[in-house]
Protein backbone atom coordinates (compact mmCIF):
# COMPACT_ATOMS: atom_id res chain seq x y z
CA UNK A 1 0.00 0.00 0.00
CA UNK A 2 1.49 2.98 -0.92
CA UNK A 3 1.32 6.80 1.22
CA UNK A 4 -1.21 8.20 -1.42
CA UNK A 5 -3.45 5.69 -0.14
CA UNK A 6 -2.78 6.47 2.98
CA UNK A 7 -4.07 9.69 2.45
CA UNK A 8 -7.15 8.80 0.31
CA UNK A 9 -7.81 6.35 3.46
CA UNK A 10 -7.50 9.43 6.23
CA UNK A 11 -8.92 12.47 4.11
CA UNK A 12 -7.42 15.22 2.76
CA UNK A 13 -5.78 17.97 5.47
CA UNK A 14 -7.30 21.42 4.99
CA UNK A 15 -4.84 24.47 5.59
CA UNK A 16 -6.35 25.08 8.93
CA UNK A 17 -5.16 21.57 10.05
CA UNK A 18 -1.61 20.49 11.50
CA UNK A 19 -0.22 17.96 9.19
CA UNK A 20 -0.25 14.59 9.79
CA UNK A 21 3.51 13.63 11.09
CA UNK A 22 4.60 10.25 9.41
CA UNK A 23 3.98 7.35 11.01
CA UNK A 24 7.61 6.64 12.48
CA UNK A 25 9.74 3.11 11.81
CA UNK A 26 10.55 3.16 15.78
CA UNK A 27 7.19 3.80 17.18
CA UNK A 28 5.78 1.90 20.10
CA UNK A 29 9.27 0.95 21.47
CA UNK A 30 8.33 1.94 24.50
CA UNK A 31 5.23 -0.32 24.30
CA UNK A 32 1.63 1.03 24.83
CA UNK A 33 -0.15 -0.09 27.69
CA UNK A 34 -3.97 0.50 29.00
CA UNK A 35 -4.03 2.56 32.11
CA UNK A 36 -7.48 1.22 33.19
CA UNK A 37 -7.21 -2.48 32.74
CA UNK A 38 -3.58 -2.93 31.28
CA UNK A 39 -4.79 -5.65 28.82
CA UNK A 40 -5.28 -3.74 25.41
CA UNK A 41 -5.26 -6.51 22.08
CA UNK A 42 -5.99 -6.07 18.44
CA UNK A 43 -4.46 -2.69 18.02
CA UNK A 44 -5.39 -0.99 14.39
CA UNK A 45 -3.80 2.79 13.88
CA UNK A 46 -6.02 5.34 11.92
CA UNK A 47 -4.42 8.42 10.02
CA UNK A 48 -6.40 10.79 11.15
CA UNK A 49 -5.09 13.87 8.44
CA UNK A 50 -8.38 16.07 9.86
CA UNK A 51 -6.76 16.48 13.54
CA UNK A 52 -2.75 15.69 12.57
CA UNK A 53 -2.93 12.77 14.54
CA UNK A 54 -2.68 8.69 14.32
CA UNK A 55 -5.32 7.47 16.14
CA UNK A 56 -4.77 3.40 18.08
CA UNK A 57 -8.12 1.63 18.63
CA UNK A 58 -8.08 -1.68 20.22
CA UNK A 59 -10.16 -4.22 22.31
CA UNK A 60 -10.00 -3.24 25.89
CA UNK A 61 -9.18 -6.48 28.07
CA UNK A 62 -10.31 -6.18 31.36
CA UNK A 63 -7.12 -7.85 32.40
CA UNK A 64 -6.77 -6.38 35.90
CA UNK A 65 -9.88 -6.88 37.14
CA UNK A 66 -10.75 -8.67 40.65
CA UNK A 67 -12.95 -11.46 40.91
CA UNK A 68 -13.62 -12.56 37.46
CA UNK A 69 -13.60 -16.52 36.41
CA UNK A 70 -13.10 -18.41 33.70
CA UNK A 71 -12.55 -15.75 30.44
CA UNK A 72 -14.58 -13.68 31.94
CA UNK A 73 -11.58 -11.39 31.62
CA UNK A 74 -12.12 -10.97 27.50
CA UNK A 75 -15.52 -10.19 27.64
CA UNK A 76 -18.04 -7.20 28.57
CA UNK A 77 -14.68 -5.05 26.78
CA UNK A 78 -15.22 -1.99 25.26
CA UNK A 79 -12.99 0.02 22.41
CA UNK A 80 -10.52 1.78 24.04
CA UNK A 81 -8.46 4.72 21.51
CA UNK A 82 -5.29 6.58 21.89
CA UNK A 83 -3.85 9.65 19.67
CA UNK A 84 -0.60 10.47 19.07
CA UNK A 85 0.88 13.83 17.23
CA UNK A 86 4.33 12.63 16.61
CA UNK A 87 4.14 9.57 14.64
CA UNK A 88 3.49 7.04 17.33
CA UNK A 89 6.36 7.43 19.73
CA UNK A 90 4.21 8.56 22.55
CA UNK A 91 0.55 8.05 23.27
CA UNK A 92 -2.42 9.80 25.09
CA UNK A 93 -5.35 8.11 26.47
CA UNK A 94 -8.80 9.06 25.01
CA UNK A 95 -10.38 6.77 27.09
CA UNK A 96 -13.51 4.24 25.39
CA UNK A 97 -15.44 5.08 22.46
CA UNK A 98 -19.08 5.92 22.55
CA UNK A 99 -21.81 4.47 20.52
CA UNK A 100 -20.68 1.18 19.65
CA UNK A 101 -23.37 -1.06 21.29
CA UNK A 102 -26.24 -2.36 18.72
CA UNK A 103 -29.52 -1.92 19.43
CA UNK A 104 -30.88 -4.39 21.26
CA UNK A 105 -27.67 -6.35 22.26
CA UNK A 106 -27.70 -8.31 25.57
CA UNK A 107 -25.77 -5.87 28.35
CA UNK A 108 -23.44 -5.37 29.11
CA UNK A 109 -21.93 -5.99 25.22
CA UNK A 110 -18.45 -7.58 24.42
CA UNK A 111 -17.06 -5.17 21.78
CA UNK A 112 -13.84 -6.80 20.04
CA UNK A 113 -11.26 -6.29 17.45
CA UNK A 114 -12.74 -3.02 15.19
CA UNK A 115 -11.09 -2.69 11.96
CA UNK A 116 -11.48 1.10 10.22
CA UNK A 117 -11.14 2.02 6.94
CA UNK A 118 -11.78 5.65 4.99
CA UNK A 119 -14.31 5.20 2.49
CA UNK A 120 -15.73 7.93 0.86
CA UNK A 121 -15.93 10.95 3.32
CA UNK A 122 -16.52 8.61 6.04
CA UNK A 123 -14.74 5.79 8.18
CA UNK A 124 -16.57 2.66 8.24
CA UNK A 125 -15.77 0.74 11.51
CA UNK A 126 -16.20 -3.18 11.15
CA UNK A 127 -16.47 -4.29 14.70
CA UNK A 128 -17.14 -8.04 16.64
CA UNK A 129 -20.15 -7.96 18.66
CA UNK A 130 -21.10 -10.34 21.31
CA UNK A 131 -23.98 -10.10 23.87
CA UNK A 132 -23.27 -9.96 27.71
CA UNK A 133 -20.30 -10.63 29.83
CA UNK A 134 -19.07 -15.10 29.78
CA UNK A 135 -17.20 -16.95 31.53
CA UNK A 136 -16.49 -19.34 28.55
CA UNK A 137 -16.44 -19.43 24.94
CA UNK A 138 -20.39 -19.51 24.21
CA UNK A 139 -22.61 -17.06 23.08
CA UNK A 140 -23.59 -15.54 19.31
CA UNK A 141 -21.09 -13.00 17.75
CA UNK A 142 -21.98 -11.09 14.88
CA UNK A 143 -19.61 -8.09 12.74
CA UNK A 144 -20.98 -5.26 12.66
CA UNK A 145 -20.51 -2.00 11.08
CA UNK A 146 -20.84 2.27 11.74
CA UNK A 147 -20.02 5.37 9.88
CA UNK A 148 -18.15 8.27 11.20
CA UNK A 149 -16.92 11.53 10.27
CA UNK A 150 -14.54 12.04 12.54
CA UNK A 151 -13.36 8.80 14.43
CA UNK A 152 -15.70 10.43 17.37
CA UNK A 153 -19.13 10.06 16.40
CA UNK A 154 -20.16 6.48 15.33
CA UNK A 155 -24.11 5.97 13.83
CA UNK A 156 -24.68 2.20 13.43
CA UNK A 157 -25.28 0.91 10.00
CA UNK A 158 -26.53 -2.93 10.73
CA UNK A 159 -25.37 -6.37 11.22
CA UNK A 160 -23.76 -8.05 7.95
CA UNK A 161 -25.13 -11.25 7.78
CA UNK A 162 -22.09 -14.48 7.37
CA UNK A 163 -24.20 -17.04 7.03
CA UNK A 164 -22.82 -18.02 10.73
CA UNK A 165 -24.11 -17.50 14.09
CA UNK A 166 -20.08 -16.99 15.46
CA UNK A 167 -17.97 -14.82 13.34
CA UNK A 168 -15.20 -12.51 14.30
CA UNK A 169 -12.07 -10.36 13.18
CA UNK A 170 -13.28 -8.57 10.79
CA UNK A 171 -10.39 -7.03 7.78
CA UNK A 172 -11.33 -5.06 5.04
CA UNK A 173 -9.60 -3.63 2.08
CA UNK A 174 -9.96 -3.12 -1.98
CA UNK A 175 -8.70 -6.02 -4.58
CA UNK A 176 -7.24 -5.44 -7.56
CA UNK A 177 -10.50 -6.53 -8.87
CA UNK A 178 -11.50 -2.79 -8.11
CA UNK A 179 -14.05 -4.55 -5.39
CA UNK A 180 -13.63 -4.74 -1.81
CA UNK A 181 -13.58 -7.92 0.77
CA UNK A 182 -14.55 -8.58 4.51
CA UNK A 183 -12.04 -11.53 5.79
CA UNK A 184 -13.32 -12.65 8.94
CA UNK A 185 -13.01 -15.86 11.37
CA UNK A 186 -15.41 -18.15 11.08
CA UNK A 187 -15.59 -20.18 14.22
CA UNK A 188 -18.39 -22.17 13.37
CA UNK A 189 -16.20 -23.61 10.49
CA UNK A 190 -13.08 -24.73 11.61
CA UNK A 191 -11.99 -21.45 12.79
CA UNK A 192 -10.78 -20.39 9.63
CA UNK A 193 -10.60 -17.41 7.23
CA UNK A 194 -13.76 -16.50 5.54
CA UNK A 195 -14.18 -13.95 2.81
CA UNK A 196 -17.38 -12.07 1.65
CA UNK A 197 -16.97 -9.70 -1.49
CA UNK A 198 -18.88 -5.93 -1.95
CA UNK A 199 -18.65 -3.32 -4.23
CA UNK A 200 -20.64 -0.74 -1.87
CA UNK A 201 -18.58 -1.54 1.21
CA UNK A 202 -20.82 0.96 3.51
CA UNK A 203 -23.78 -0.79 3.19
CA UNK A 204 -24.16 -4.15 5.44
CA UNK A 205 -26.72 -5.67 3.09
CA UNK A 206 -24.29 -5.71 0.21
CA UNK A 207 -21.83 -8.43 1.61
CA UNK A 208 -22.09 -11.47 -0.42
CA UNK A 209 -20.37 -14.78 1.63
CA UNK A 210 -17.34 -16.22 -0.74
CA UNK A 211 -16.42 -18.87 1.08
CA UNK A 212 -13.22 -19.63 2.91
CA UNK A 213 -10.29 -18.28 2.28
CA UNK A 214 -7.62 -19.50 4.55
CA UNK A 215 -7.98 -23.32 5.16
CA UNK A 216 -6.45 -26.05 7.14
CA UNK A 217 -4.72 -24.98 10.95
CA UNK A 218 -7.17 -22.57 12.91
CA UNK A 219 -6.01 -19.06 13.31
CA UNK A 220 -7.42 -16.03 13.95
CA UNK A 221 -7.03 -11.93 13.44
CA UNK A 222 -6.76 -12.10 9.36
CA UNK A 223 -5.14 -8.44 8.12
CA UNK A 224 -4.99 -7.88 4.32
CA UNK A 225 -2.41 -5.43 2.68
CA UNK A 226 -0.07 -4.61 -0.60
CA UNK A 227 3.85 -4.49 -0.74
CA UNK A 228 6.02 -4.70 -3.68
CA UNK A 229 3.03 -5.46 -6.08
CA UNK A 230 1.64 -8.48 -4.19
CA UNK A 231 -1.05 -8.60 -1.82
CA UNK A 232 -0.34 -10.13 1.35
CA UNK A 233 -2.52 -11.39 4.37
CA UNK A 234 -1.02 -12.27 7.90
CA UNK A 235 -3.02 -13.98 10.36
CA UNK A 236 -2.85 -14.98 14.22
CA UNK A 237 -1.96 -18.84 14.78
CA UNK A 238 -1.28 -18.50 18.08
CA UNK A 239 2.60 -19.64 17.68
CA UNK A 240 3.35 -16.45 15.23
CA UNK A 241 2.03 -14.25 11.94
CA UNK A 242 1.37 -16.82 9.17
CA UNK A 243 1.51 -15.02 6.12
CA UNK A 244 0.12 -15.68 2.67
CA UNK A 245 -0.09 -13.98 -0.59
CA UNK A 246 -1.88 -13.58 -3.37
CA UNK A 247 -1.45 -11.58 -6.75
CA UNK A 248 -4.74 -9.67 -6.39
CA UNK A 249 -6.16 -10.22 -2.93
CA UNK A 250 -9.74 -11.73 -4.58
CA UNK A 251 -8.76 -15.38 -3.71
CA UNK A 252 -5.38 -18.42 -4.61
CA UNK A 253 -4.11 -17.24 -1.48
CA UNK A 254 -1.10 -19.55 -0.75
CA UNK A 255 1.53 -19.79 2.53
CA UNK A 256 5.07 -18.36 2.42
CA UNK A 257 7.15 -21.41 2.79
CA UNK A 258 10.30 -19.10 3.58
CA UNK A 259 10.45 -20.19 7.76
CA UNK A 260 7.53 -22.07 7.83
CA UNK A 261 5.58 -19.17 6.59
CA UNK A 262 5.74 -17.46 10.23
CA UNK A 263 7.11 -13.64 11.93
CA UNK A 264 6.37 -12.71 14.80
CA UNK A 265 7.67 -16.10 16.57
CA UNK A 266 9.37 -14.99 19.36
CA UNK A 267 9.55 -11.00 19.42
CA UNK A 268 9.83 -10.82 23.43
CA UNK A 269 10.76 -13.70 25.99
CA UNK A 270 9.73 -14.62 29.70
CA UNK A 271 11.57 -17.44 31.34
CA UNK A 272 13.28 -17.69 28.49
CA UNK A 273 10.47 -18.95 26.52
CA UNK A 274 9.21 -17.02 23.44
CA UNK A 275 6.34 -14.76 23.41
CA UNK A 276 4.70 -14.55 20.21
CA UNK A 277 3.12 -11.58 18.20
CA UNK A 278 -0.61 -11.45 18.21
CA UNK A 279 -3.56 -10.33 16.09
CA UNK A 280 -1.98 -7.38 13.73
CA UNK A 281 -2.37 -4.57 11.89
CA UNK A 282 -0.30 -2.90 8.98
CA UNK A 283 0.03 0.48 8.11
CA UNK A 284 2.67 2.09 5.26
CA UNK A 285 5.87 3.79 6.20
CA UNK A 286 7.60 5.99 3.99
CA UNK A 287 10.30 3.77 2.09
CA UNK A 288 13.38 3.27 3.59
CA UNK A 289 17.02 4.59 2.54
CA UNK A 290 17.33 1.22 -0.27
CA UNK A 291 13.41 3.58 -1.74
CA UNK A 292 11.86 0.35 -1.15
CA UNK A 293 8.28 0.17 0.29
CA UNK A 294 7.97 -0.50 4.05
CA UNK A 295 4.91 -1.17 6.68
CA UNK A 296 4.72 -1.08 10.22
CA UNK A 297 3.48 -4.05 11.97
CA UNK A 298 1.44 -3.28 15.17
CA UNK A 299 0.25 -6.16 17.57
CA UNK A 300 0.38 -7.23 20.72
CA UNK A 301 1.55 -9.88 23.30
CA UNK A 302 1.01 -11.25 26.69
CA UNK A 303 4.70 -9.56 28.01
CA UNK A 304 4.32 -12.93 31.56
CA UNK A 305 3.07 -15.74 28.86
CA UNK A 306 3.65 -17.08 25.87
CA UNK A 307 0.63 -16.27 24.23
CA UNK A 308 -0.37 -19.58 22.96
CA UNK A 309 -4.09 -20.67 22.86
CA UNK A 310 -5.33 -19.06 26.09
CA UNK A 311 -6.49 -22.36 27.83
CA UNK A 312 -3.01 -22.90 28.21
CA UNK A 313 -2.49 -19.58 30.45
CA UNK A 314 -1.07 -20.35 33.90
CA UNK A 315 -3.16 -19.15 36.92
CA UNK A 316 -0.87 -16.37 37.71
CA UNK A 317 -3.17 -13.15 37.23
CA UNK A 318 0.17 -11.51 35.46
CA UNK A 319 -0.82 -13.76 32.10
CA UNK A 320 -3.44 -11.38 31.63
CA UNK A 321 -1.36 -8.43 30.60
CA UNK A 322 -0.98 -7.01 27.69
CA UNK A 323 1.00 -4.29 25.70
CA UNK A 324 0.90 -3.37 21.84
CA UNK A 325 4.22 -3.18 19.94
CA UNK A 326 5.40 -2.79 16.60
CA UNK A 327 7.58 -4.07 13.84
CA UNK A 328 8.85 -2.95 10.74
CA UNK A 329 7.50 -5.18 7.16
CA UNK A 330 9.60 -5.36 4.37
CA UNK A 331 9.93 -8.01 1.33
CA UNK A 332 13.13 -9.30 1.16
CA UNK A 333 14.29 -12.00 -2.14
CA UNK A 334 10.47 -12.17 -2.56
CA UNK A 335 9.35 -13.15 1.29
CA UNK A 336 7.81 -11.13 3.71
CA UNK A 337 10.01 -10.62 6.31
CA UNK A 338 10.32 -7.85 9.43
CA UNK A 339 12.50 -6.64 11.79
CA UNK A 340 11.75 -9.29 14.52
CA UNK A 341 13.86 -12.03 12.32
Amino acid sequence: MSQQQVAHQAGAPSEQTPALPPLRADAFTVPYRDPVWDGPTDPILVADHRKGEWVLFYTQRRATEPGLTGVEWVHGTAIGAARSSDGGATWRYQGTVDGLVPPGTELPATLWAPDVVRIGDQWIMYLSVLGGRRTGWTGNASIVQFASPDLDHWEYLGAIDLDSTRVIDAAVARCGDGRYRLWYKDETRDSNTYSAVSGTPQDPASWVVEGVAIPGRPHEGPKVFRMDGTFWMVVDEWRGQGVFRSPDGAGNWTRQEYLDGLILTGPEEVAGRPVVGRHADVVPLAPGDDGRERALLVYFTHPYWGGEDIGTMEPDPRTHLSHVRAAVLKVRDGNLVCTEQ
